[in-house]
């Protein structure tokens, strides 16, 4: 039986790897992809799409209730919200867009979704609601401690999404992810900010020490932790999707150097970023009870998506030289 899925924010990073994972393995299914097209958002990301009569891109923001009302009116299986402003360091200099997006578009969904019956609506949060975890691993029943406005919107969305099942009994799950990479992701996040940035000579510029410690997560595997709590998932819980693969950003960049066959001279130490979380590490033994394991070979895949980055040029050098490099010039040139 074929379904009608929403998927908001699919034009960015995570969103349309979502979107290609779910048209190869339910080619019977329809995709509604609503995005905003702000800076990171991308329909080259969906090239591959175009012309396919089961995929549908609107334009359009998650905050405006007459876009999404009209989508919810067409009678919508699944809800999926990628939708959100991601990056922490835009976060702290302008949090408006965090708050209204993350926050409010948040709300506008639920609100039409409690009023169009739906069988699942899927929030996309994030590891970094739990705040900096000095050791051990996050659970799903620790208290959450955001410790900047992105992370702090964020934690908002998940607790009004979860009041929506407890108040109004709508089929939500919460994800917590932990740091996504592969292909697709906008160049101001670490991997392919260094990567792109070593493939042109251009400094790498690594936060403080370089002592915070991330866990990374190969994007398919995500993609496919979200599809099995869809078909799979309680209803009102929050499950943790991590990759088991916990880095400092020091070890990280030497990676990527070192298959790149560059130099660590390429290296520039910039002053921390504020409230830097020190460590995030999630307890993913929940889903795995579900049946769901992190498949991909970290070291493989993590070659793979240089390997993306070196063959794809015509997608980031287009990004890194317009909004992104201004951005990117005013960012790090007080450091």
């Amino acid at each position: 039986m074929s379904r009608k899925i929403l998927v908001t924010g699919g034009a960015g990073f995570i969103g349309s790897n979502f979107i290609h994972y779910w048209v190869d393995r339910y080619p019977e299914d329809t995709i509604i992809n609503l995005d905003k097209l702000t800076y990171a958002g991308n329909l080259d990301n969906l090239k591959a799409l175009e012309g396919n009569p089961r995929y549908y891109f609107v334009k359009g923001d998650i905050s405006d209730s007459e876009v999404v009302g009209g989508l919810f009116q067409k009678g919508l299986n699944v809800v999926v919200n990628f939708a959100a402003e991601t990056h922490v360091d835009r976060s702290i200099g302008d949090p408006d867009d965090f708050i209204r997006t993350d926050v409010y578009g948040t709300y506008v969904l639920l609100e039409a979704a409690r009023h169009n019956e739906v069988e699942c609506f899927i929030q996309i949060s994030t590891d970094e609601v739990y705040g900096s975890v000095e050791d051990g691993f996050s659970r799903e029943t620790d208290p959450l401690m955001p410790r900047n406005p992105y992370a702090a919107s964020k934690a908002g969305a998940d607790r009004l999404a979860y009041s929506y099942f407890a108040t109004y009994d709508l089929p939500v799950i919460i994800t917590r992810a932990s740091n996504n990479f592969g292909p697709y992701q906008y160049p101001e996040k670490v991997i392919p900010l260094f990567v792109t940035n070593a493939l042109d000579s251009i400094p790498l510029p690594l936060y403080g020490d370089g002592l915070n410690i991330r866990d990374w997560l190969f994007v398919d595997d995500h993609c496919r932790a979200v599809d099995l709590l869809i078909q799979r998932g309680e209803k009102g819980e929050v499950y943790n999707i991590g990759g088991g693969n916990l880095l400092t950003n020091q070890d990280l960049t030497g990676q990527i150097l070192k298959y790149l066959g560059l130099p660590e001279t390429l290296v520039r130490r910039v002053r921390d970023r504020e409230g830097h979380d020190r460590r995030y590490a999630l307890d993913s033994s929940k889903i795995k009870k579900l049946g769901w394991t992190p498949g991909a070979d970290y070291d493989n895949e993590l070659k793979s998506t240089i390997d993306w980055y070196r063959d794809n040029r015509w997608w980031w050098e287009k990004i890194k030289s317009g909004e992104f490099k201004a951005y990117y010039q005013k960012q790090y040139s007080n450091r």
